[in-house]
Formats: structure tokens, sequence, C-alpha cells
């Protein structure tokens, strides 16, 4: 069996998939994609597809190291979300060839369903209570939002009360037995995020999630030693080299993202890196159903996994959603907030692939906003 052809397509929201075919007609998906960037990793997939094409698909752990070290210059997220797409479809492709799920092919599964979370909110949430208790009624036990938008340099006393309120409203409507996770998406300097994370202690969030920009790693077990919050970070994290001082800093929560970090392989060698120093496993994964396949897969898999990502309503999917390019919704029906394990081959998702070559024809054009403070000077998005 040799690799045949490398196909992607650029859908609607702001997502790529990745089409793999064998020449006896194993056909594989996988999501390799960087948000506000997907036309740079389509252009990746392509140059490495030169590689691919007359391969066999089995071996996929000499295809990652070939596909990541072979070339001089290695690395980064446009580099790693292209191997990481391919290497989901070629995990497909594994497991349709050996009529296997993913999680058998990885030692079997160590758990019978995954609990993930739904988002709430978006950048500046103005519905958190209605929303919340939409969760709730729909079975969710826990919810993730924004911590605040544009945040000053150092936070104003009005700026840290409205994250203390924000976090206070999801407590009211949660009680004290599910779970609110916040995240700080990079936003607040390492000053104003020690100050906030103070604060919202006494609520007991999940965790906080990327507190820090991901370039200021050298600052992080300080302010982890300082939280009373659970902290948690990694989806701009590539690699196991890249996680390990995140690990040794003292994270909690170790969040790669599937469609940027390698892919199944790697983010399975992150995992069990990350179970040496006791730190959970929550996959970032705002993304489309391919990504989230290929969580789920490695979820059920791996011992120390926490929680799940997924983007069922969440505020960037304008134009489509989750469930949009399935032929089959069942596996990503949540029960009680919770994901059953399925035995169906590979990722165990049917991709609607008339629609993905319908929804590509039109394609899209997404970009992360811009954000200024009101000085006029640039602010973390």
């Amino acid at each position: 069996m040799k690799i045949a052809r490398v196909e992607t397509f650029l859908v609607p929201p702001r997502w790529l998939f990745c089409r793999i075919e064998t020449d006896d007609g194993v056909v594989g998906w996988g999501e390799p994609v960087v948000e506000g960037r997907a036309e740079v990793v389509r252009a990746a997939v392509g140059v490495l597809a030169e590689y691919l094409v007359g391969q066999d698909p089995l071996r996929i752990q000499d295809h990652w190291q070939v596909l990541s070290k072979g070339g001089f210059y290695r690395g980064g997220p446009v580099l790693s979300s292209a191997v990481a797409g391919i290497d989901q479809a070629l995990w497909d492709i594994a497991g349709k060839t050996y009529g296997a799920p993913v999680h058998g092919l990885l030692g079997g599964p160590v758990r019978d369903e995954i609990r993930v979370y739904a988002w709430v909110g978006g950048d500046e949430p103005a519905r958190l209570t209605e929303e919340i208790t939409e969760q709730v009624e729909a079975g969710f036990t826990a919810v993730k939002m924004n911590a605040a938008g544009r945040t000053s340099p150092i936070t104003t006393p009005a700026e840290t009360a409205a994250v203390v309120d924000r976090v206070a409203a999801a407590r009211e409507v949660l009680g004290p037995h599910r779970d609110v996770a916040v995240d700080f998406h990079g936003r607040f300097s390492p000053a104003s995020a020690r100050r906030v994370l103070s604060e919202i202690g006494p609520l007991h969030p999940l965790f906080a999630e990327e507190p820090l920009l991901p370039e200021q790693g050298h600052l992080l077990a300080a302010l982890v030693a300082a939280s009373p919050v659970p902290i948690a970070t990694g989806e701009r994290l590539y690699g196991r080299a890249e996680f390990l001082p995140a690990l040794a800093a003292g994270i909690a929560v170790a969040q790669p993202d599937l469609s940027h970090a390698g892919g199944i392989s790697e983010v399975h060698r992150i995992a069990t890196l990350a179970e040496t120093y006791g730190v959970q496993l929550a996959p970032h994964c705002p993304l489309g159903p391919i990504a989230l396949a290929a969580s789920l897969q490695l979820a059920f898999s791996t011992p120390n996994f926490l929680i799940q990502e997924q983007s069922r309503g969440i505020h960037y999917n304008k134009d489509a959603d989750l469930l949009s390019y399935l032929v089959d919704t069942e596996p990503f029906r949540f029960t009680d907030g919770k994901a059953r394990r399925t035995d169906l081959p590979g990722l165990g998702i049917t991709v609607d692939e008339q629609a993905v070559r319908a929804a590509d024809r039109t394609g899209h054009a997404w970009r992360n906003p811009v954000w200024r403070h009101t000085d006029g000077s640039f602010a973390e998005w």
C-alpha cells in the first residue's frame, strides 16, 4: 500500500482539512491548521506531500521523523501544524487498515468516557449567566470562559474586579460540584496575572489557562509558586522540548493542541512526559471535527487525561459548526457532559467529503482581530 494523493481543503469557519488517499482506496483525514494562517499551512502541507506520495502510509513514526526533522530548519507553528494534520490522517489510515480505533493502536483504552467542557461567552462576554445556565441544562459539568478582553499593562482596580465578578457569577450558577476554567489568553502582563490569580483563587477555578505569553516561560515557575489557582498552558507550544521547561516550572495542566503540536504521535509523547511530572492533560481544541476526533482518541488511551475542549457553539464558528462536515454526528453526542468511547476504526468519524469539497470552493480568509489600547498602542488578543 502506497500513498497516492494528498489534498487540502480550506473550509469555513476557519479550518483546513487534509485528505490522504492510498493506491488501494483507503482514505485518512487530518486537520492541519494555524488559525488565521490556514493558507500558509496549506502551502507547507503541499511541500511535505512531495515526500509522502509513493510512501507506505503505515510507517507513521518514520514519516513523523522525516517530516519534522528532515529539513535543516525545523519546528514552529506552521511546520508543526502541517505535520500534525498529516500525522492524524496517517493514524486514521492505520486504524482503517487494521480495523481498529486509534486508541486501540495506542495501547488500548484506559477509560470508557471523556469529560468535555463547553465554551461560554466571547472575548468580552455579556450574557455569561444565561450562557452558563444553558450549558448546565445541556448536561455539561464544566465551562471555560475568557478572563477579559483588552487588558491594561497593569490592571486597574475596575479591570481586576470585573474578572472576579465574572468568575463569581460563573461559580454562583455552577455551584460547588461543577467547574469553571478561566482563559487568560496571554492578555495579562506577569504582574497583572499575579494580581488577578490571587483575587480569583477563593472561587476555585479548575485552572487558569495561559496566564503568561509563551515567550515569558522563564517567569512561569515564579507565577506558579505564587498562584492559588492551578496553572495550565501549552496551546502555543509545539513539541516535547518546548513543554519540558513548562512542566519543570510546575504547571498543573498541559494543553497541547493535536493540530499544532505534531499530531497524535507527538502529543502522545508529550502526555507521557507530563505524567512523569504529575501533570494532567487537557488538549486544546477550539477547532473542527477531525482535530476533536484525534483528541478523543488520544484521551481514551491517556492515563493522565483531565478534560477535553470542544468547539460546539464557540463564538468563532460563524459560517459552520463542529457537526457541519460529518456524515454521522453520533460520536460527538455528549451525554451529561461526556463523550462515550466507540470502537469505530481510525479516528472514529466519517467526514462528509461532498460537503468538504463544496465548502472549499468558497474557502475562507479568517484572521484574528488586532487590538489596540486606548492610546493607540498594540494590545494582546
